[in-house]
């Protein structure tokens, strides 16, 4: 199936660095080397002489017109959706050379947006030597062929376009499983063919020669296709249920261990991989891309009274994120659930924040829905205050009083927002004195790992600890106290 090399293809390059957890920046670097690499070469697609190429055909971003239908809400809105789908475009190697917004009640159930503003879309893709169109909304198979149709180049939507970018971005086994089912959901109903690929089955007889209107090839090219997509889907399936449980004994561990989780989520690109590299010190990926984190990355990083806890970085949301992603990247996003408090960081530069907050909001409403867990407490964080508007940043104080504003490039607010994780995850819930001998060595360090050290002192016969610590590690103590 084309669309499944097409995924293979498109991730042979981020091959080398599969499964890996990055623990310092210069393994960062290589991956950002390696994104670098996947850019789009110029010049490989032009106009389609016969539409039927489009059928089974490779996503070439070049050169790349953008139109998008204005509905409901303000200009600002509108010009602001077109904007964010001009930078996905740029993040999937394409050259952005106009961008078209065109006012109506609902899209058009033909075109998207009409027969005449379609022949005037094709005027433009004409003038400017455009091979692509990019509709900022989810087309329908009937609108894609008749827009198609009508402008002479490739056609896709904004879905196609998401999932072409984390085709790209997917480094883990389990990440490119993700992205090839959500693939393979949005193409099923989209699948095509002419001539003797569209011949109708001839029924119950025809491998029997059943006479004049029952013969026929048996199982047509599309439905062939369909029934392969379908079998490649159950496999997935199958093999992300499997992954998932390896991750669930993993957290599962953390919460026996009482270690508390915080899951960074928040809009793409508002700079989550940053925050989480400034809070641990680790070296995940940082891009100025949308999407650039699609594998949870877990790192450990330490309170300042001392207690240990874990942060994850999530998959970035977005306007309008496709259903199919969310269905494919459910078992990704279930540390959201599991997560004893939500740091939601904002992009404080960008001109419509609270529609960020709002969007986001809602992906995780969807999945905690699925789960029917109750919502973790959530902390604001406001990120890129050196690159913010000063007006925007006091409107968004008055509106998000309890936000903590920071900046993971230079470092401003970061003890702040240090002194609310200490404040807002669990105290251990049990004050111990014990006196170790050091053969114990063992107990001393869960104490330090999972505990808060109050003071501690080595003696002749061992170290004399006063801590507080979780239940359970107090009751392994009891022989020990002093």
């Amino acid at each position: 199936m084309t669309n499944t090399r097409r995924n293979e293809s498109a991730t042979d390059d981020a091959d080398r660095v599969a499964g890996w957890a990055p623990a310092d920046p210069s393994v960062g670097e290589m991956q950002l080397e390696d994104r670098s690499a996947l850019r789009r070469v110029a010049g490989l697609s032009t106009e389609l002489e016969d539409i039927t190429e489009v059928e089974y055909r490779q996503l070439r971003l070049e050169r790349v017109v953008l139109v998008g239908v204005w509905t409901g809400g303000t200009a600002a809105q509108a010009e602001a959706s077109l904007a964010e789908l001009a930078a996905l475009a740029e993040t999937a190697g394409s050259e952005v050379l106009e961008g078209l917004i065109q006012r109506r009640d609902r899209p058009d159930a033909a075109t998207y947006i009409g027969s005449g503003k379609a022949e005037e879309l094709r005027q433009v893709v004409l003038a400017t030597g455009a091979d692509t169109v990019i509709c900022d909304g989810e087309l329908t198979p009937a609108q894609l062929t008749a827009l198609e149709k009508i402008v002479k180049v490739k056609v896709i939507d904004r879905t196609a376009l998401i999932l072409d970018i984390f085709a790209q971005h997917a480094t883990s086994r389990e990440g490119k499983a993700q992205v090839s089912l959500a693939q393979m959901e949005y193409m099923l109903p989209r699948l095509r063919g002419w001539g003797e690929s569209m011949s109708r089955q001839a029924g119950g007889r025809a491998g029997s020669n059943g006479g004049v209107g029952l013969r026929g090839p048996g199982e047509t090219k599309i439905e062939t296709d369909r029934r392969r997509i379908r079998e490649r889907m159950a496999k997935l399936r199958r093999e992300i249920k499997a992954m998932k449980s390896v991750r669930d004994t993993k957290r599962t561990r953390r919460m026996r261990n009482r270690i508390p989780s915080v899951a960074i989520v928040g809009y793409t690109n508002a700079g989550k991989s940053s925050l989480l590299n400034k809070l641990t010190g680790s070296g995940v990926l940082v891009q100025n891309a949308l999407f650039a984190t699609l594998d949870p990355t877990t790192r450990r990083a330490e309170l300042p009274d001392g207690r240990e806890y874990v942060l994850t970085d999530t998959v970035g949301f977005v306007r309008h994120l496709p259903t199919q992603l969310v269905e494919a990247f459910r078992s990704t996003l279930e540390e959201v659930t599991d997560a004893d408090l939500l740091l939601h960081v904002v992009d404080g530069s960008d001109p419509l924040p609270t529609d960020q907050i709002k969007a986001v909001r809602e992906v995780i409403t969807d999945v905690l829905r699925e789960s029917d867990a109750p919502p973790p407490p959530e902390l604001i964080v406001v990120n890129k205050v050196d690159a913010a508007d000063p007006l925007t940043l006091t409107e968004l104080r008055a509106l998000l009083p309890d936000a903590v504003f920071v900046s993971a490039r230079s470092g401003e607010g970061l003890d702040e927002l240090r002194e609310h994780l200490a404040a807002l995850l669990e105290h251990p819930d049990v004050e111990v004195k014990v006196l170790l001998p050091y053969t114990r060595g063992d107990l001393l360090a869960r104490i330090h790992s999972d505990g808060q050290v109050l003071n501690s002192a080595h003696e002749v016969d061992g170290t004399r600890v006063h801590a507080r610590v979780p239940q359970a590690l107090a009751s392994a103590l009891v022989e020990y106290a002093a």
